[in-house]
Formats: structure tokens, C-alpha cells, sequence
């Protein structure tokens, strides 16, 4: 047996798409045996759904599915279908943890909803994803990651002055909220449920877990009682020491000289010591010093800055590429981009663990790809499995 952290405990994950996917990703390179419950229709449509608007639709599956969905199993049911239903009860009875990506409501009308499964399993965690939470006005509607920062406020905070807001590269809410809260939240009810023996619901909505680490802008509105317009705080470019500046060849560099001695050392690199009084400088002795620095950045390409700056020990970075990240020598050299058992680059875990545990080489699962063998585990009978197959209850890939 796998001495992975969470070997020989079975999540049943009835999400899709990004958000509850990634955070059973955490679990099953933890040693989960995490089971995809996917429609027997589209089922998880990221299988197909390029992230690339001008890319045309995938037959197969996308890099980014494959991605997050490595290391799971498929089984694809009916969940609308009282056959279907009861297959699913009869998999949940010995099920450790359970996380479903529903509108609030969904799971109860199915009959799969937590009350109902607690009865079944008593020390069930059981995990509700959604945007907004069970429960409050906005309760019921849809909406994904732009949303959500909208009504945290951080669209409002990110971008240049007197721009629009900036839309990331990085789904925070999704992968903040929808991931690693959810994560957190279910190690942490797993825990007490092997130490008590008692479940536990977790409602994880993506604009809470968003809000609730907008740690600097409250620290502002409770210090100062107000919050820096946008671009104009300490951490979006309302001082020179923090802050992105072009270099000659049109990159870019990032300084966060924040600290004093990282200052003082930039100033020193560019023999510009006239420069370390204006670290925090704001208004026109602020444009003044960042100007400053923008012309002297502007002197050298991104690679002279970066060689000069190497050994500086000041806090400023190259702004690489994708590509030139993913080749970076500290992330290959920690092993962070890793090739997939089907031969695509793949993230390692962001975590290390001493002693390593043997990693699951496992592929993501084509739709139904496991649906015999996950019934089969459960009990039930070769001759059920075939009648639920043919009656379009479960469908498993050939």
C-alpha cells in the first residue's frame, strides 16, 4: 500500500471544470483514489474546452484537463435517474470525502445532499463549492472568477492609475477560493473525522475566500479610513521601490526593494545613491524618483539587467515569459515542471514532503473510463453493472 498521506481514502468529486478539480488534485497527490462522477452526457466539458478563444474545438483532450484531472478515476452516471441515485449511496456509504460543485439546492433535489449522506456514512466530510456560498442574497446566482473579484473589490484595486482594472493570467478566485480553500477546509474536517469519528459540511464560497484575504486593503481602511485608489498603493505602484519598469529592449524588470537594505543595494547597483531618500516617495517627488528610475532602466536590455543585478541582493527580477519560466534554473532545479504519464509538462505538486511518497503515475480519465471497476468495488454485481450500462444509467468508455 502507498504511504502517500491520504492512501486508502476515496473522494467522490462531483465537480467540474477548474475550481473543485484543482482542489482534488491537492488530494489525490496526496495519495487519494479520487472518482470523477461525471454525467453520462457532456460530462466535465474541460476535456475539450481550450483556454485559447481563437484555438478550434479539441476532439481530444486539452493539456490543461489532462492537467488537473491526473491521478482520478471516471465513473459516469445518471445522478437525475433513482437507479443512478442509489448506485452513487451505495459508493458514498464508504466514502471518506465527498466535494460537489453545484448551485446551491442541486444536491438536495438530486437526494445526494449532505443530510442524506450523513445518514448513510456518519463521519462523511462533505465539501458544497459555489460563488457565492449556501446561503445570502447572491446565493443562487452563476458566475466565475471576474466576478467574484468584482465584488471582493480586488478588480477595483488591481491595474495602472487612472486605467481599467487588469484581468490576471490567474484565476485567483478559482484557484484561491475554489482550490486551496476548499483544500484547507477538507483536510482539516478529515482530520477531526478520523479523530472523532464525526463528519462534517463545509460550505467554501469563491467571493469569501477571495474578501477574506484582501488582508492590505483592510489594513488600509482600518489605519487610514480609506483604501489607495488603484495603482496608488504600496503594493501597485504608488512608490518607486515596488513597482514594474521597461527596460531598453521593451521588457521589463520587477523591483520590490521594499526593505531598506534591498534599496539602498539597488541604488548602489545603479550608482544612483541620490535615490535612496525617495524609497516610499509619493506625489510629484515620487513621479520624480520613478522617472529617474525609468530612465535608467531604459539604458540596458532585459539580459544586462538582469547579469548586473544577479549578485545585488536588491529585490528585482526579470518579468519572464511563460515559456521562459517553465525553463527557469530554480524551477526545474526544484522540480516543479514534471512530464505527465502521458507525456505532457505537467506541474509537480507545490508541496515537498520528507519522506517522499511514491507519486501516482495515473493519466486523466477518458469520460466513464472507470465506471465498471468503481461499481465493481462497490459491491455491486457484474450482471447490475451490465443492465445500468445498457439502460443508459452509467456509461463507460470502451
Amino acid at each position: 500500500m502507498s504511504d502517500a498521506p491520504l492512501a486508502g481514502m476515496r473522494v467522490l468529486d462531483l465537480t467540474r471544470l477548474l475550481p473543485g478539480p484543482m482542489c482534488t488534485l491537492y488530494l489525490a497527490d496526496l495519495g487519494a483514489d479520487v472518482v470523477k462522477i461525471e454525467d453520462t452526457a457532456a460530462g466535465d466539458y474541460a476535456r475539450t474546452l481550450s483556454s485559447d478563444p481563437q484555438a478550434a474545438p479539441r476532439p481530444r483532450m486539452t493539456a490543461w484537463y489532462r492537467a488537473i484531472n491526473r491521478n482520478k478515476r471516471s465513473l459516469a452516471i445518471d445522478l437525475k435517474s433513482p437507479r443512478g441515485r442509489d448506485a452513487f449511496l451505495t459508493l458514498a456509504k464508504d466514502a471518506d470525502i465527498v466535494v460537489e460543485g453545484f448551485r446551491p439546492g442541486v444536491v438536495g433535489a438530486l437526494g445526494i445532499g449532505f443530510s442524506a449522506l450523513l445518514a448513510l456514512n456518519p463521519r462523511l466530510v462533505y465539501c458544497s463549492l459555489s460563488g457565492y456560498g449556501q446561503t445570502g442574497p447572491r446565493s443562487a446566482l452563476a458566475g466565475h472568477d471576474i466576478n467574484y473579484l468584482g465584488y471582493a473589490g480586488v478588480l477595483d484595486q488591481t491595474g495602472t492609475r487612472a486605467g481599467a482594472p487588469a484581468l490576471a493570467n490567474l484565476q485567483i478566485a478559482d484557484l484561491l477560493g475554489g482550490a486551496a480553500s476548499a483544500a484547507i477546509g477538507i483536510l482539516g474536517a478529515l482530520i477531526g473525522a478520523l479523530r472523532h469519528g464525526r463528519g462534517r459540511y463545509i460550505d467554501v464560497a469563491m467571493a469569501d475566500a477571495v474578501l477574506a484575504h484582501q488582508i492590505f486593503a483592510l489594513g488600509a481602511l482600518e489605519d487610514t479610513g480609506r483604501v489607495a485608489a488603484r495603482g496608488a498603493d504600496l503594493l501597485t505602484g504608488g512608490v518607486p521601490c515596488y513597482g514594474v519598469y521597461e527596460t531598453r529592449d521593451a521588457r521589463w524588470l520587477a523591483v520590490g526593494a521594499l526593505e531598506a537594505k534591498f534599496w539602498r543595494a539597488l541604488c548602489a547597483t545603479l550608482g544612483r545613491g541620490d535615490l535612496v531618500c525617495g524609497q516610499f516617495a509619493t506625489g510629484d517627488d515620487g513621479a520624480r524618483v520613478r522617472s529617474e528610475l525609468e530612465r535608467v532602466f531604459a539604458t540596458d536590455t532585459l539580459a544586462g539587467w538582469t547579469a548586473r543585478l544577479a549578485h545585488a541582493d536588491c529585490c528585482v527580477s526579470p518579468v519572464l515569459t511563460f515559456d521562459e519560466a517553465l525553463a527557469d534554473a530554480q524551477f526545474c532545479a526544484r522540480g516543479m515542471v514534471v512530464t505527465g504519464a502521458d507525456g505532457s509538462r505537467q506541474y509537480a505538486p507545490p508541496f515537498r514532503l520528507e519522506p517522499p511518497a511514491a507519486p501516482a503515475t495515473r493519466n486523466a480519465p477518458r469520460q466513464g473510463e472507470h465506471s465498471r471497476e468503481v461499481l465493481a468495488e462497490a459491491g455491486l454485481a457484474p450482471a447490475m453493472i451490465d443492465a445500468l450500462i445498457a439502460d443508459g444509467v452509467v456509461s463507460a468508455a470502451s
